[in-house]
């Protein structure tokens, strides 16, 4: 949610702000502001509602400047207007102030040190930067004692990302953060800060990672970063192996599309990295060594982890044969749960941000239990902060709804399943011939892409006129049929559900109406005759139905047939059809594919 961006020492502040924000395009927003200051006495505010395009057309020429901040906004505190945009500034002009996160207790803040305040936005964010100014005013503080002094006043454990200027040292960016991401970029000659690298990559692959509490005081030519106990910190940059080219749209209308195009590939990667060429395994043998010790296993995620991580469960219940839980991060955060002897968790995270997630990793780490996260972001918080990690290497997923980290995080939960199973000698798990299937799976895959234009005219007749639809399916079908469900929803706006076909009569089916969409996924042998009796049921009742099915169970009249591969992989294949439809309905109701109103991609807040 939201993206920061910062720059000084460079002469084209503007530009990098401007780009950097793009970029950050991503996360969600309904506004986008920048301040910048040239040194020689003059600054600049430029903020506008909606797209960064807007944003753009305001930046007249004379806006200029070599240090600057920029921000875009995802409304919490206030509504979608220019003056609750960021950068917020104090009643004097003097402090700037973009925020990330929520600052809980900023009304008792205000009535205590700010009643003679006149506030020009509705924002929590105000409130901070109003404190930093009556600090310094009232009390004579320099600018970092009452920065530090006024994050001191938030409430323990507010999530928050600072960055502030103060026109009176125009070379110097003050930063802090907690529990919301921040990094510094260390370029050539001048600095930058940024919520997440693919902002930056333009300009630097250098980054340093923040940590909780920390502020840092960043300068053209120094950074210098202060803990929370005042001491001063020492830390080593780290590399960001990403060419900023995967970040671009490239030849694609929509960063979804080229996501989805990109997922064939994005397997074969995962195969090679983590399995030999004959199929054994390269996975960390520390993270077996402490996954063989546990007695059950549990995995955490969110939306569309949270699916992922369903269908790992059924890998790792068969291939290993350790119980294991799929819990939603959410409410797994603050439950009173009874876990067995020797848990083991996995995270599933794009981000590696995920606010949800990371509070059930801190309560976990207290009890000593040992952790994992899978994830798509080097040195995002949740993999700093877990004892073991294995990276998806998917390359940047941009947009919104998400695809090929989905794909990619299924995969590599078989790949950490064949592995652990092998570890201890389970012929199951040593016969199945993974790296052979993860081709095959890539080679569906493509197939289905390449038919892209079939859902365009799919979409047109089954759900661009529909206010609601519904997946269906058994066992993992029913697991992928939440996540299509979720990828019609989310960029679509149509109400749609996945069901567990065998329950359409204990209720559902009362929702059912003539023209209603009703797709079921049938590829798995046990249950594909139950789903496409369900499927029937509703069909007579006047609903357009569709069915996705395997060559090896596949009728006359099913609409899509894909490639048999093995069954616990059929997840990877049937899901990229509920893509493409969630991707061509979207298109074909002139949505914006990429960013869906409302939601964010990156959700570092609770």
């Amino acid at each position: 949610m939201c993206g920061i961006v910062g720059v000084t020492g460079n002469d084209n502040a503007v530009k990098l702000l401007i780009h950097g924000l793009e970029k950050l395009e991503y996360r969600g927003y309904d506004s986008a502001g920048i301040y910048v200051n040239d040194q020689d006495g003059h600054d600049y505010l430029v903020k506008r509602k909606g797209a960064i395009s807007n944003l753009k057309a305001a930046i007249t020429p004379d806006v200029h400047g070599s240090t600057g901040i920029g921000h875009t906004r995802w409304a919490t505190h206030g509504g979608v207007t220019v003056e609750n945009a960021h950068p917020q500034f104090s009643q004097d002009d003097r402090f700037y102030l973009v925020h990330n996160g929520v600052i809980e207790n900023y009304k008792e803040l205000k009535k205590e040190y700010l009643s003679d305040v006149k506030f020009t936005s509705q924002t929590d964010t105000e409130v901070v930067v109003q404190l930093v100014d009556h600090f310094v005013v009232t009390e004579g503080m320099d600018t970092r004692d009452a920065f530090l002094k006024t994050i001191s006043l938030l409430k323990d454990g507010a999530s928050y990302a600072f960055l502030l200027m103060d026109r009176e040292q125009p070379d110097t960016l003050y930063v802090a953060k907690n529990k919301s991401p921040l990094l510094i970029g260390l370029a050539d000659g001048f600095n930058v800060v940024c919520s997440d690298s693919v902002a930056m990559l333009n300009v630097t692959h250098n980054f340093l990672e923040l940590k909780d509490g920390e502020v840092v005081t960043v300068k053209p030519d120094s950074i210098d970063i202060e803990d929370s106990e005042g001491n001063h910190v020492e830390r080593k940059p780290f590399y960001v192996d990403t060419d900023p080219s995967e970040a671009d749209k490239g030849i694609y209308p929509y960063y979804m599309l080229k996501e989805i195009n990109e997922q064939p590939n994005v397997l074969r990667k995962l195969s090679q990295k983590y399995l030999s060429e004959d199929g054994q395994s390269k996975i960390d043998p520390k993270i077996l060594e402490a996954m063989k010790a546990a007695d059950r296993l549990y995995i955490v995620g969110a939306g569309t982890s949270y699916h992922a991580g369903l269908v790992g469960k059924n890998m790792f219940e068969k291939l290993v044969g350790i119980p294991t839980e799929v819990e939603v991060a959410s409410e797994f955060a603050y439950a009173d749960p009874l876990f067995s002897e020797k848990p083991f968790f996995i995270f599933l995270t794009q981000s590696g941000e995920t606010a949800d997630s990371r509070v059930v990793l801190q309560n976990v780490t207290k009890r000593g239990f040992p952790t994992l996260t899978i994830t798509n972001v080097q040195n995002s918080t949740l993999s700093r902060e877990a004892d073991y990690t294995l990276l998806l290497d998917a390359g940047p997923e941009i947009s919104v709804a998400s695809t090929k980290a989905y794909t990619a995080q299924i995969a590599l939960e078989a790949i950490l399943a064949k592995s652990l199973g092998e570890s201890l000698g389970l012929k199951r798990a040593a016969d199945f011939n993974l790296r052979q299937q993860l081709g095959l799976v890539a080679t569906g895959m493509q197939a289905v892409i390449d038919e892209k234009d079939h859902f365009d005219e799919v979409s047109k007749q089954y759900f661009v006129e529909a206010s609601k639809a519904f997946y269906i399916g058994r066992g993992i079908d029913y697991y992928v049929s939440l996540e299509a469900a979720l990828k019609l929803k989310e960029i679509s706006y149509i109400i749609a559900e996945g069901f567990a076909s065998g329950e359409l009569k204990h209720g559902t089916i009362a929702l059912i109406e003539e023209g209603t969409p009703v797709v079921a996924i049938a590829t798995q042998a046990k249950t594909a005759s139950l789903t496409r009796n369900n499927l029937e049921e509703t069909k007579s009742r006047g609903a357009k139905t569709f069915t996705i099915s395997t060559e090896s169970l596949a009728e006359d009249g099913d609409d899509i047939v894909l490639q048999d591969v093995d069954e616990m992989l059929t997840p990877l294949l049937s899901v990229v059809p509920a893509q493409l439809l969630a991707y061509y309905t979207s298109l074909n109701k002139g949505l914006n594919v990429d960013r869906p109103r409302n939601l964010a991609k990156s959700v570092t807040v609770e």
